[in-house]
């Protein structure tokens, strides 16, 4: 993993989503580095990690986050938000809270989960990358900003910048693929024991509008924020209204008990 690290004050560590990299929270990092240290991660196969050979596994990488980075607020986006969220349900002594941004316990439909995509959704792309890995990737892009008030800001911004430290590895995204295939934590919710917060557009093609407030239900000390115009990417088309719940939360998370 690699691992940058921004600004001063209580840390707040922010984890991407998939093929992406912490270089895309950008936006945030300008909002909230002068009250903030930020510490920006790039899974193993993304990023600056590109040439890192470990499984894309949350739990065997949980241990080694909090170590690298203890006392955090854990923020995951998309598929980080996996991450986070095995930190926190691992780590609890470990975590101030967690933020789920875009993210979801179960991204897939299934029997009693009305709140995901097809499951043939994620293996269609795994399928394409063989073909068209470049273009596989670009249209993941653009199925990101869809539907966000902001889509054509939000898109430049993703096309710009999701490549910029290199493409990731063919290995780390099929693992990926598969975590969002399969990954399920919502039996796991009622016990977690740090506070949450889950932030998600109203328009977001990839986790329906209705996930998150259901996530949330399920987990004590948990509030959910539906951001009206808002896609997949929310920190970038409405970056102040992202960090403005961030910075509350992290007030109430890290102020003296």
């Amino acid at each position: 993993m690699y691992i940058e690290t921004r600004g001063q004050g209580p840390a707040l560590a922010l984890i991407h989503g998939w093929a992406m990299h912490g270089g895309l929270f950008a936006p945030l990092v300008d909002r909230l580095s002068d009250r903030y240290t930020l510490h920006l991660v790039d899974l193993p196969g993304h990023g600056h990690a590109r040439e890192d050979a470990a499984p894309l596994s949350p739990e065997a990488l949980a241990p080694e986050l909090v170590a690298r980075i203890p006392d955090a607020v854990w923020l995951g986006w998309s598929l980080g938000g996996q991450f986070a969220l095995r930190c926190a349900l691992d780590f609890p002594e470990e975590v101030r809270g967690v933020v789920m941004v875009a993210s979801s316990p179960r991204f897939v439909t299934d029997e009693g989960w009305s709140h995901g995509v097809s499951p043939q959704l994620f293996r269609d792309f795994g399928e394409a990358l063989g073909r068209d890995f470049r273009g596989t990737l670009e249209g993941f892009l653009a199925l990101e900003a869809l539907g966000s008030s902001y889509a054509q800001d939000e898109l430049r911004s993703l096309k710009a910048q999701a490549f910029e430290r290199g493409e990731p590895s063919e290995r780390a995204l099929q693992e990926g693929l598969v975590l969002l295939d399969r990954l399920d934590l919502r039996g796991e919710l009622p016990r977690l024991r740090v506070p949450s917060l889950w932030i998600s557009g109203r328009r977001d093609r990839l986790i329906p509008a209705g996930a998150m407030p259901a996530a949330a239900a399920m987990a004590p000390n948990a509030r959910s924020v539906v951001i009206a115009g808002a896609g997949h990417a929310p920190f970038l088309g409405a970056a102040d209204e992202v960090a403005t719940q961030i910075d509350a939360f992290m007030r109430a998370v890290t102020a003296p008990a």
